[in-house]
């Protein structure tokens, strides 16, 4: 792309936060939307705060202001959706922070100033705007972890898993892990699998990079890595349907192989994600 290529990038933080995100990394999210080289036009993020839950919890009150103050850090404007509470005929409360109207007009009233728009939720109600944007002529991508509408992703330009995005949602009991390196743990999706020799083959996106259309290893400029994967390192809850099925999500760790120079070996295979569960 060129230098002039500009980009917007919509985060509806509440839909990530409770649909598998929790955690979720601004800094990657950020290097992620530039990774074309573009100018990162608009960052914008929406996130939920409960005024009346900070005004007695001041742990909840540090905490939320601190969380804000890191994502402005990276550079990110943040649009705050106050909590609202509403209370049925039977007394019952609920909780109520909405922001896919905030979100959608802003999309859409910068969209005249932007080549690409990278929208990250996996909500169905913004499959009209995902359109509207298209026919303005931007390019529109999608970052989703759980939950994520099958329309909208239908929809939508290209669509990635948060969870195989490197370092975008860390490994949180591996604090200092280095994806991809020898040892490290990573999340990847079984490409071939061979039942009656027990082995098959992992894919691995192992940097974020502007080539991520070169899905297959073996071609040159691919961002992915074949891993090697016996059935004994797999999880009893691995299942062979499930390891056929591309959008389930395995989380492994990674090592050199014996056998193969520079080739990587799957070890302590699990579930992650899967739409089947």
């Amino acid at each position: 792309m060129g230098s002039n290529f500009r980009v917007g990038v919509f985060v509806d933080a509440e839909n990530v936060r409770y649909n598998g995100g929790y955690q979720m990394r601004y800094d990657v999210l950020r290097r992620f939307a530039a990774r074309e080289g573009g100018i990162l036009q608009r960052l914008n993020t929406y996130m939920a705060f409960d005024a009346e839950r900070a005004r007695e919890d001041i742990e909840y009150r540090k905490k939320a202001y601190a969380y804000q103050q890191m994502v402005r850090d990276f550079g990110w404007k943040i649009t705050v959706k106050l909590v609202r509470r509403y209370t049925d005929e039977n007394g019952n409360v609920t909780t109520k922070a909405n922001a896919d109207l905030d979100m959608a007009v802003d999309a859409m009233l910068q969209a005249d100033r932007l080549d690409q728009v990278l929208l990250v939720t996996g909500d169905g109600d913004f499959l009209q705007v995902v359109e509207a944007l298209q026919n303005k002529g931007c390019r529109v991508e999608l970052i989703g972890f759980k939950n994520v509408s099958r329309q909208l992703q239908q929809e939508v330009d290209a669509f990635y898993s948060g969870f195989l995005i490197p370092d975008l949602l860390p490994i949180s009991y591996e604090p200092r892990n280095e994806w991809g390196k020898p040892g490290s743990c990573v999340r990847g999706v079984c490409t071939k699998w061979f039942p009656e020799k027990g082995y098959g083959f992992l894919r691995i996106l192992d940097q974020i990079s502007p080539n991520l259309w070169i899905t297959d290893p073996r071609e040159a400029g691919s961002p992915y890595v074949s891993v090697f994967c016996h059935a004994n390192e797999l999880a009893e809850e691995v299942t062979e349907d499930l390891l056929m099925n591309r959008e389930t999500v395995l989380e492994l760790y990674v090592n050199e192989s014996d056998q193969k120079d520079n080739g990587l070996v799957a070890n302590n295979v699990r579930l992650a994600f899967s739409v089947n569960r």
